[in-house]
């Protein structure tokens, strides 16, 4: 699928649904007399080398010229201030109700216009990685942020021949490409802690006030997602991986968590040797509701580099890092200084070539999807054999915040919080994720899987645990047994973590988690004017657990 870069002057019309008066704002920008085009990924490595304070190390990038680099190349580092994860509160959707589209024009204008005292770069890159899915996307940011263009392009497929001939091979979408203007060092006077602009039917975004890196790649991801969920796929925040046995046999499965829910680890488990696994990607792909087929959206890997001391292997495939500290090692060389040691949430972009196996697409139908949750009420897995509730489950994922988002001084990162299907980055009604989800429950027969990655009560799961489970799963060894008086659910047996149904404190515990749900669809009723309302079907399937608990 290709977006449209070029317009029939016969199309460059008003009513045209590619174009929006912000969108032709931000887009018009990239075409000023102040604006340098950055043509190659080699290209964007020497002008952040070169930026102020970036740190260049003495650690090499593992197999440079297969990334598109020159042999010399080093890993950069570059750190943020005191921000260094994202700010939900900066983001702010066209389309939800009671947004001011005059007001964040007139924004978005004198943003543009004090750009103009700029050099600005332009960076293309495309997001999906076979010809299902393939879009393309601008940015345009300011000298002194090439860190951040840097690494955007190596996140995403910076251009090469192989890939524009995938594109031009893609299907034609009536959808324009994905243009971001984004300027870290300019804040409008009525958002001091900067602005994450949104206008996901025009394919653009305007980033404000926002160094953070996972800001321009979550903002690139929120308007790829989009596109995807109008034009025949679901849209997924997770890791999906396929199982690859003897007997020509294969099981795909996908899981979907927030940063922090063990996603990466479950995606990238090897499991001893033990399977032959391949690995589509850790956070963001696509599955095709017409054929359950699933493209990755990117190449590398945003991770965070908490686990991964300075000889961690994983380390070697380290290309950018962000927000860690830098010390010499006995042969007085810079080297990085990781797990989290100067601030929470230090991250790096590690190159494809850290999974083995990797690919792009997998054409074979997705078997599971797994919701992980950090729910204390819930055993370590639960089976779902409703479509509706297995649809209704992710749209109420139950879990807890991370160190990768930048939190208000009032919110409790250990509380337990519903984030829809993992994905805080939808602009689009959740009834569209909801009825995509369903559709493969339902017409495409995918199995769901809770697990629970957190705690059982006050019992840590260990990832030992949940990795046996998936075993027994994918190997169709598991044995599920009715959970309670639960008609649509069922659980496996694991020592330590047996749910005693008949125990009244939790039974209470139980109905609370059930009600917490139950709330939050009646609360999407009204919220943002009822715009994330779901089918009564949805409510009713949590109230039949309510009723059924009882």
């Amino acid at each position: 699928m290709a977006t449209i870069s070029k317009f029939k002057r016969d199309d460059i019309i008003k009513d045209n649904p590619v174009f929006s008066q912000i969108r032709t704002t931000i887009e018009t920008a990239f075409y000023g007399n102040n604006v340098v085009k950055v043509n190659s990924v080699s290209e964007a490595y020497k002008l952040a080398k070169d930026s102020p304070g970036t740190i260049v190390t003495d650690m090499p990038v593992y197999k440079p010229e297969e990334i598109g680099l020159t042999e010399d190349s080093k890993i950069l580092l570059f750190n943020d201030g005191t921000i260094t994860g994202r700010f939900a509160g900066a983001r702010v959707i066209l389309g939800e109700p009671n947004i001011n589209v005059p007001e964040l024009a007139g924004i978005a204008r004198e943003a543009v216009y004090h750009g103009r005292y700029k050099k600005l770069y332009h960076a293309e890159a495309l997001i999906g990685l076979d010809k299902d899915f393939m879009v393309k996307a601008h940015l345009l940011i300011p000298q002194n942020h090439e860190n951040i263009m840097y690494s955007w392009l190596l996140n995403f497929q910076y251009i090469t021949e192989e890939y524009m001939r995938m594109y031009k091979d893609s299907i034609k979408l009536n959808e324009g490409d994905i243009y971001i203007y984004s300027d870290p060092d300019y804040k409008p006077e009525s958002h001091q802690n900067g602005l994450a602009l949104f206008d996901p039917e025009h394919n653009c975004a305007l980033l404000l006030g926002m160094r953070y890196l996972g800001e321009h790649k979550k903002g690139t991801l929120t308007l790829g997602w989009g596109i995807a969920n109008r034009n025949g796929f679901a849209s997924c925040h997770g890791g999906m991986k396929r199982y690859n046995f003897d007997n020509d046999e294969k099981y795909t499965i996908g899981v979907f968590g927030l940063s922090g829910s063990g996603k990466s680890t479950i995606t990238h488990e090897k499991h001893d040797g033990k399977y032959d696994i391949t690995i589509l990607h850790d956070d963001a792909y696509v599955i095709s509701t017409e054929d359950g087929s699933s493209v990755a959206l990117e190449p590398s890997y945003f991770d965070k580099t908490q686990d991964y001391p300075l000889n961690s292997e994983s380390n070697k495939y380290l290309i950018t890092v962000q927000n860690c500290g830098v010390t010499l090692d006995e042969e007085g060389k810079k080297v990085i200084v990781t797990e989290d040691l100067r601030n929470g949430n230090g991250r790096a972009v590690k190159s494809k070539l850290w999974a083995e196996n990797r690919v792009d697409k997998i054409d074979e139908p997705v078997d599971a999807i797994a919701w992980l949750m950090k729910d204390s009420t819930l055993p370590p897995v639960l089976k779902i054999n409703n479509p509706v509730l297995a649809s209704v489950m992710g749209a109420t994922l139950a879990t807890k915040r991370s160190t990768a988002e930048r939190l208000a001084d009032n919110v409790d990162i250990n509380a337990l919080v519903i984030e829809p299907y993992a994905n805080p980055f939808r602009t689009y009604p959740l009834e569209n994720d909801y009825s995509k989800f369903k559709e493969l429950f339902e017409n495409r027969k995918v199995e769901c899987y809770i697990l629970n990655t957190g705690h059982f009560l006050d019992k840590k799961i260990p990832k030992e645990v949940t990795l046996g489970i998936l075993e027994d799963i994918v190997t169709k060894k598991a044995e599920f047994k009715q959970w309670g008086s639960f008609t649509d659910l069922e659980y496996l047996e694991v020592e330590g973590f047996i749910p005693v149904m008949e125990d009244e404190d939790y039974k209470k515990l139980l109905e609370n988690s059930i009600k917490y749900r139950i709330d939050f669809l009646k609360s999407m009723e009204t919220f943002k004017g009822g715009r994330d309302k779901l089918p009564n079907e949805a409510i009713e399937a949590l109230y039949k657990l309510e009723n059924e608990r009882i």
